[in-house]
């Protein structure tokens, strides 16, 4: 494995305390709820894991590896087959409304992957973040 390349997210602002969200997304099937529609494609998913596919990625597999009780959850991946990346959502707990939400990404990408990838991930991170802010539904998990 090579250098990790770091990307990190802005601090979002969640519309439920740290324990609804912690509880919602320990439970990776409710993941592509989070996810605009028609950006991925063959979702399948488990409580731990889910695998979906992305245009000009191909397959990509999640699974649930760490969780620390309402601060912290981390999703170990795959894509293209042979890039590991980290997913983690960093929650912070104010006690009350509104929690707070930061995403990081760290892949083992070689430079030029890493070039060609900042922009794109950088806009999933964006996206993730926004589609978090706006969700409503935090109680409302998939069985």
């Amino acid at each position: 494995m090579g250098d990790l390349s770091n990307f990190e997210s802005r601090s979002g602002q969640l519309t439920c305390r740290a324990e609804k969200v912690f509880n919602f997304v320990t439970d990776l099937r409710n993941f592509e709820r989070f996810v605009p529609h028609g950006t991925i494609n063959d979702w399948q998913a488990q409580k731990e894991s889910c695998s979906f596919s992305v245009s000009m990625i191909g397959t990509v597999s999640l699974r649930l590896s760490e969780k620390i009780t309402f601060s912290k959850v981390v999703y170990n991946g795959d894509a293209l087959k042979e890039n590991d990346f980290s997913l983690v959502l960093d929650i912070k707990d104010n006690g009350k409304e509104p929690a707070g939400v930061k995403v990081r990404l760290s892949a083992d990408l070689n430079p030029m992957l890493k070039m060609m990838a900042a922009k794109p991930i950088g806009q999933f991170l964006e996206m993730l973040i926004n589609e978090m802010e706006n969700f409503k539904d935090w109680k409302d998990t998939r069985e």
